[in-house]
This record gives C-alpha cells, sequence and structure tokens, in this order.
C-alpha cells in the first residue's frame, strides 16, 4: 500500500510502498477516507519535542486525525465491525491505568501516540492499524461527512475538551484565543457555541477573518498594536480583562500575551505546544497569577466517551467542525503541505481526502 514515510527531520517525506498493516488480537485495521493535516505533524517533522520523549525515526508513517471505514478486526474486538465508520484520537489509552477507570484516557499512563512512533505507524496511508480498539475507536454516526470530522482526533478534540471540561466557560463571559491555526479557529468556534463573547488575536488578517466567520467578536491584530494584553481588555468590560484565555500557538510570547490578557481569577487555557525555541520551558509572571488568583490548565486531547458530547452538537447545528476545513488534498500533497507549515500561513484544517 502507499504512505507518506518520514526521512529524516526537516528532509522532505516520501509517498513509498510500504506493508499492509495486520491488527492485533485486540485491534483492527482501518482504510483511511479523510486525515487531518495537523501542526503537530510539522513539529515532530521539525525534530521538535524530543524534549517530551517524541523522537521520529526514519520510517515512520505519520497522522493522527483520521477517519475510515474498519477493514479487519481482531480476534478479541468486541465492539466493531467490518464496515464501519470510525475516528480515532491521537493519544491511544491501555483502557487499564488509574487515569483510564477515573474517565481520563486521554493522559493514560501508558499512552501511545498515533503517527507519532514506529510501534504505532500514522494514517497518511491507505491503511493504519489501532491498538486496544474497545478503548480506543469511536463509531461516527451514520450522518457526518468523513472530511467534516477529519480534525476530530487533535485540534477540535483537544479545543473542545479544554473550553468544555477543563475551563469554567459559561453563556456572557469573555473568552480570548491567541493564535488563530486550525486548534485556535476550533477553540473560536466552541467558545462561540458556549455563549462566551469571544476575542480573536493573531497576526493574519486572513485568519481573524475567518475567525469573525466562526463566531468571534473582535479581533486584534497583534502587528497593530503596541501592548497585546492591554488591547485584549480593551474589548472587555472596564477593561478588567478575560475570564478564560486560551494560547492555541504554545511560542513564549503567545502564552504570556495569554495569562496577562486574564481578568482576576481568570482561567489560562494551555492548547498549544512549545517548539524547539522553548523546548517546554516558558517564564511567566508568577507574583501576577498567585495574587490575581489566576489558573493556568492545560488540554491534551480528549478521552473517547466526551466524543459523543460533539456528535450531540453537531446534531443540533451547535458546532460544525467541517466549517474548519480549508482544503482538501492527495495523499501525494501532503509532504508539501507539512513542509509549507514553516510560514505558519495555513488558514485552518487542511484534510487529505484521496489515497
Amino acid at each position: 500500500m502507499r504512505a507518506v514515510v518520514f526521512q529524516e527531520p526537516q528532509e522532505k517525506m516520501e509517498v513509498e510502498e510500504v506493508d499492509r498493516p495486520e491488527p492485533d488480537a485486540d485491534g483492527i485495521v482501518v482504510e483511511t477516507e479523510a486525515c487531518g493535516i495537523c501542526r503537530s505533524d510539522w513539529h515532530a517533522w521539525q525534530g521538535d519535542w524530543d524534549w517530551v520523549g517524541v523522537m521520529p525515526t526514519p520510517g515512520l508513517i505519520f497522522g493522527h486525525e483520521p477517519v475510515g471505514i474498519v477493514k479487519e478486526v481482531g480476534e478479541d474486538v468486541e465492539n466493531f465491525s467490518e464496515g464501519d465508520r470510525v475516528c480515532v484520537p491521537f493519544n491511544l489509552s491501555d483502557g487499564t491505568c488509574r487515569y483510564c477507570k477515573q474517565g481520563r484516557a486521554n493522559i493514560c499512563e501508558r499512552v501511545i501516540p498515533l503517527g507519532f512512533v514506529s510501534f504505532q505507524p500514522g494514517a497518511f496511508a491507505e491503511e493504519f492499524p489501532v491498538r486496544n480498539a474497545d478503548h480506543n475507536v469511536i463509531k461516527l454516526p451514520d450522518n457526518v461527512d468523513p472530511v467534516d470530522v477529519a480534525g476530530l482526533g487533535c485540534r477540535f478534540a483537544t479545543a473542545f475538551h479544554g473550553l468544555v471540561h477543563r475551563v469554567d466557560v459559561t453563556a456572557g463571559d469573555w473568552v480570548a484565543v491567541h493564535g488563530c491555526g486550525g486548534v485556535g479557529l476550533s477553540a473560536v468556534h466552541i467558545a462561540d457555541a458556549l455563549g462566551a463573547n469571544v476575542i480573536a488575536v493573531d497576526l493574519g488578517e486572513d485568519k481573524l477573518d475567518k475567525a469573525e466567520e466562526l463566531g468571534a467578536d473582535e479581533t486584534v491584530n497583534v502587528t497593530e498594536v503596541q501592548d497585546v494584553p492591554q488591547a485584549v481588555k480593551g474589548h472587555t468590560p472596564s477593561s478588567r480583562g478575560v475570564e478564560v484565555s486560551v494560547d492555541a500557538l504554545g511560542v513564549a510570547e503567545t502564552c504570556r500575551n495569554s495569562v496577562n490578557s486574564l481578568a482576576k481569577g481568570g482561567q489560562n487555557l494551555q492548547i498549544g505546544l512549545t517548539t524547539s525555541e522553548e523546548e517546554g520551558e516558558v517564564s511567566l509572571p508568577v507574583d501576577t497569577i498567585v495574587m490575581d488568583e489566576r489558573e493556568f490548565i492545560g488540554s491534551f486531547g480528549m478521552p473517547p466517551h466526551e466524543y459523543e458530547e460533539i456528535f450531540s452538537m453537531m446534531e443540533q447545528d451547535k458546532i460544525d467542525p467541517g466549517k474548519i476545513v480549508s482544503e482538501t488534498v492527495a495523499l501525494d500533497d501532503v509532504p508539501d503541505v507539512i513542509a509549507s507549515m514553516d510560514d505558519y500561513d495555513t488558514v485552518g484544517i487542511p484534510v487529505c481526502d484521496e489515497f
């Protein structure tokens, strides 16, 4: 079968013929219909994240936002059959650790990242395997378009889990989103669906325009202001700041801007991961965080049982992940799309849907 294969950090990936996967006894093989092309793929291709143990090796197949049709089922799998249409979270759990039993499978003690390690290849391929299928795989409703939900495995799911389950967003709150890439635009759309007043922050006017389409009430172009947090606060009542601020990019500047945009008692939601420039470390205004009782909260993917909430909101037309899909491409285009992310010009979520 054909797959996009990692060569070396920052060396263009190649489409090659590889062996088709076989399912483990507790796993399945999925024929890929669509897979989002994520900035996390770019990070791994760049050689980022070795400080958290993500070190791609030559021959790895990326792709962690897939939708597909179950093609083969392991003998111990109980919940899935050939022909089921499914999606898969990027952080695969074992279903047995204390966090899995608490309903927090996304932070499983033995989490395996789909498409980032050699023993769990990803979905930039005609087919891909999934381990522990009964714990990890989500069956899709009949009426959803595969391309529309191809971002659920990572960006949309991370933003949803963060805004719905990790911080406290209520109708009428002010929410700022710093960085309007795929996960940031997802956060804008979800915060708007929750009834928040949303302020989108970015340096690209095209991304800010898209954010307005997705529900942003105000925008801040960082190239046009001297003090981003003050510009954000200026849109809030009495310039008090926002109740929730989302750093959806992960560079030091956006992280600090996000924290400094908060009102007293506000919550910073960190969903952007850092680059090799920060290597996971960012200095923050600790004394202000303490004296204002601000909170700093992370969100990493989403446990499988929360997907039903997304599907329910989709059915009620409250959210539409498909609105964030910017383009569809063929498998042969994936290496160039990932390489082009150097420029941070991508608006929305590109999806590979031709294998």
